[in-house]
C-alpha cells in the first residue's frame, strides 16, 4: 500500500485588518467616495463655482417663460396683477387702504418684496429633490442649487423695481436718497432667503411631501407680515391684542425686509413705522439664516442625491 503523506489543511488567508486598508487608502491619497469636505473646503469649492451659479440662474430665469408668448414680459406682470387682485380684495372691499398714505405704493412694494422671499423658499424647497438627475451626474457643491434659485429670483425681483419705480413716480412719491438704501436692505433679504433655501432645500431633499405643504404655510406668513395692510396702523388701532403678538408681528424677518423697502422707497412712510432697531433686526435675521442654514445643508452634503 502506497503511504499516505500527511499535509496540512488548506486554510483562508486571514483578510488584511480594517486599519491596514485605511492606511494603505492613506498612503496613497484615497479618499472616500462622495465623503462631505470641510467647511473652509466647501465654501471654496463654491466660490470656485460661482460663474455657474451665474449662468444656472439666468438661463433658468430665461427658460421661465419661453412658451409664453409675451415671454419675459410676465415676469413683471405676474406681481402686478397679483397686486390688483390684492388691491381690489384688500383694498376696496377690506378697506384696509385706510389710515394709509399712498397705499398702492405701498401694496406693490410689499407684494414685491414678498414674492422674493416665497418664490426663493418654494424653489429651494425643490432644489435638491426636483434636480436629482443633474445631482447625481456631476459632482459640484449642492449648496449651489439653492443658492442659485434664490439668485434668479432676486434677478426677476430687479425686473419688477422698474416697474415699481415707474409706479411710484406715478403715484406722485419723488425719487429721493433714502433710495439708495434699498440696495442694503435688498442684500441682507437675499441672505435670510438663501439661508432658508438651504435649510428648506434639506429637508425636502428628504421629505419631498413637504414641497405640497409649503404654499400653505406661506400664505399663513404672508398675511402675518403685513403685505397687504400696515401692521403699524393693526397694532396702534387694536390696544387689546397681547404685548407678545405685536412683538411677534415687529420681529416678523419678512414684515422687516418689507418695511425697510417701503421706508426706502416711499416718503410718507417714517420710521416711526418701523420697528425698534430694525437694521439690527434685518442684520440678525440675514446672519442667522444664512450662516445657520448654509452650515445645516452643508452637514448632509454626502446624502443628497442617495437613496
Amino acid at each position: 500500500m502506497s503511504q499516505v503523506l500527511d499535509t496540512p489543511p488548506l486554510t483562508k488567508a486571514a483578510p488584511p485588518a480594517e486599519e491596514d486598508l485605511s492606511a494603505l487608502a492613506a498612503r496613497h491619497g484615497l479618499t472616500v467616495s462622495g465623503a462631505r469636505p470641510t467647511l473652509p473646503e466647501y465654501v471654496r469649492g463654491l466660490w470656485a463655482r460661482r460663474h455657474f451659479i451665474g449662468a444656472f440662474s439666468t438661463a433658468k430665469l430665461t427658460a421661465q417663460y419661453s412658451q409664453a408668448k409675451l415671454g419675459q414680459v410676465w415676469q413683471v406682470m405676474t406681481p402686478l396683477l397679483n397686486a390688483a387682485v390684492y388691491y381690489f380684495i384688500f383694498g376696496v372691499l377690506l378697506q384696509t387702504k385706510r389710515g394709509v398714505p399712498d397705499y398702492i405704493p405701498f401694496l406693490v412694494t410689499g407684494v414685491f418684496i414678498w414674492t422674493f422671499t416665497q418664490s426663493s423658499i418654494l424653489a429651494g424647497t425643490r432644489a435638491i429633490s426636483g434636480n436629482l438627475g443633474l445631482v447625481r451626474a456631476l459632482h459640484f457643491p449642492r449648496a449651489a442649487l439653492p443658492i442659485s434659485f434664490c439668485l434668479q429670483q432676486l434677478q426677476q425681483l430687479l425686473f419688477s423695481m422698474a416697474a415699481l419705480v415707474v409706479i411710484l413716480l406715478a403715484f406722485g412719491v419723488p425719487p429721493a436718497v433714502s433710495w439708495l438704501l434699498a440696495i442694503p436692505a435688498l442684500v441682507l433679504q437675499f441672505t435670510f432667503n438663501a439661508g432658508v433655501s438651504m435649510i428648506m432645500a434639506r429637508v425636502g431633499a428628504k421629505t419631498p411631501d413637504i414641497a405640497q405643504l409649503m404654499p400653505f404655510v406661506l400664505r399663513t406668513w404672508m398675511y402675518m407680515s403685513g403685505v397687504m395692510w400696515s401692521l403699524d396702523h393693526l397694532l396702534s388701532s387694536h390696544n387689546s391684542l397681547p404685548s407678545w403678538v405685536g412683538t411677534a408681528l415687529q420681529a416678523n424677518p419678512a414684515a422687516i425686509y418689507i418695511d425697510l423697502m417701503r421706508f426706502a422707497l416711499i416718503d410718507s412712510f417714517h420710521a416711526s413705522q418701523l420697528p425698534p432697531h430694525v437694521w439690527a433686526l434685518a442684520t440678525g435675521w440675514a446672519l442667522l439664516a444664512g450662516v445657520g442654514g448654509f452650515i445645516y445643508f452643508w452637514k448632509a452634503e454626502e446624502t443628497y442625491g442617495r437613496g
